[in-house]
């Protein structure tokens, strides 16, 4: 019986809201999507996602941070602290770290700066970024109104445009080697 890989796709009620298993049969998926988390409650169940040893991860939250007014400062940092734990502690896990999308136009200015730090610093950790927002955004930077009912959450039409720019990237993050050795951060 050949093996499937198994992938962890970490985040908050948007991730919770997928139906991985039958979106992705072929792989052993995990749901670790909790409504509501904010990086902080990511960092906080790190461990969760650690103990399952996936082969890939793919990452999407920040857009809670928001919400509860945390600046673009703090999610950035939790993020790439997140991202930096994971590679030392699982070096072979292939990661994909998904740009938060838009929601409401007065949130737009604070996604695309968070969105470009993390487009920035996924290199650093071997990581992969999946730029979502021109497939969610609309010109005014509101998350396009076909896509969600209530300017934040997907309706089906928006998993289908969510699936539609990830199972690329996933192919991409499939065909990427996985690293041999865990990152060693040098202190001076």
């Amino acid at each position: 019986m050949e093996s499937r890989p198994s992938i962890a796709f970490v985040g908050d009620s948007i991730t919770e809201g997928g139906q991985w298993a039958a979106w992705f049969p072929d792989r052993i998926t995990h749901n670790l999507g909790i409504g509501g988390n904010t990086t902080d409650d990511l960092v906080a169940r790190l461990e969760t996602v650690i103990e399952l040893k996936p082969e890939a991860v793919a990452l999407l939250i920040g857009t809670n941070d928001l919400g509860v007014r945390k600046s673009v400062e703090h999610l950035v940092r939790n993020i790439e602290f997140a991202l930096v734990t994971l590679r030392r502690s699982l070096p072979g896990t292939r990661m994909l770290v998904q740009s938060i999308m838009p929601r409401g136009r007065e949130f737009a200015a604070q996604i695309h700066d968070a969105n470009r730090h993390l487009r920035q610093f996924a290199p650093t950790v071997n990581a992969q970024y999946l730029d979502l927002w021109p497939a969610f955004g609309a010109e005014d930077g509101e998350l396009n109104e076909e896509l969600s009912d209530d300017r934040l959450h997907l309706t089906e039409a928006g998993y289908e445009c969510w699936l539609s720019e990830l199972r690329p990237a996933l192919e991409r993050l499939d065909d990427s080697p996985p690293m041999s050795r865990p990152i060693t951060i040098i202190r001076d």
